[in-house]
């Protein structure tokens, strides 16, 4: 019997440690606070998103903010988890004529589908390396000195395409109820920052919880 009692003990002590640990993984895997109202805020009315049937997680950003560099990382990790039914999404805000100098180098980027490529590196040609921009000339050299055809890259900064996106964004951002940026719009239905959601940590988990939120909305109608 006495022999038997260290098996006995270390299967309750497993029993204990596997519990413990589920209850860690659901602690991690819940949002901090999610409250309407308080760490997000409902937008009225919705707004319509790009992302077709998918649930589209928007980051309302700009390269000239140096909050939305420190918050890229957490950015790709949202990226990284998103659901097959959910697709991320970049809105360069435009706040002033420096903001609009960034935002239509992002659609000439796009454009010519360098994204991946470039944008990480204007992130980090502004915020770490201190690199003056002073015209849009100076970041289409810049461009160009990550390999993008700086020819292309000029003609489309006044194309119909990026104007015509521009306009959207000086449009949509007010609609969304944006006034500072990096924030998130779930959906067209839901904004939150890293102030609301209590730290950019927490607010990787709140849109998780407002994604699947709206998933199970969609899915219930």
């Amino acid at each position: 019997m006495f022999a038997r009692l260290p098996v006995i003990l270390l299967g309750a002590l497993l029993s204990v440690a596997a519990c413990a640990q589920e209850q860690k993984d659901a602690t991690a895997s819940a949002p901090v606070a999610a409250e309407a109202g308080k760490n997000y805020f409902l937008i009225e009315p919705p707004q319509p998103t790009s992302s077709g049937d998918k649930i589209e997680v928007l980051e309302v950003f700009s390269y000239a903010c140096v909050h939305c560099a420190h918050f890229q990382p957490y950015a790709d990790e949202i990226k990284s988890k998103l659901p097959a039914y959910a697709q991320f999404e970049y809105l360069p805000a435009i706040f002033n004529d420096q903001w609009e100098a960034y935002a239509r180098a992002f659609y000439c980027a796009q454009s010519l589908g360098v994204l991946d490529k470039t944008h990480q590196a204007v992130f980090n040609a502004v915020h770490r390396d201190h690199r003056p921009f002073r015209s849009f000339n100076d970041i289409a050299a810049f461009y160009g000195e990550q390999g993008v055809d700086s020819e292309k890259f000029t003609q489309l900064a006044t194309s119909f395409e990026v104007q015509s996106k521009l306009a959207r964004s000086k449009s949509l951002v007010p609609k969304l109820g944006v006034d500072g940026t990096p924030t998130i719009i779930i959906n067209g239905k839901y904004r939150v920052t890293g102030a609301s959601a209590g730290g950019y940590p927490q607010l990787v988990a709140l849109v998780d919880y407002l994604v699947k939120k709206e998933h199970a909305a969609k899915s219930a109608k």
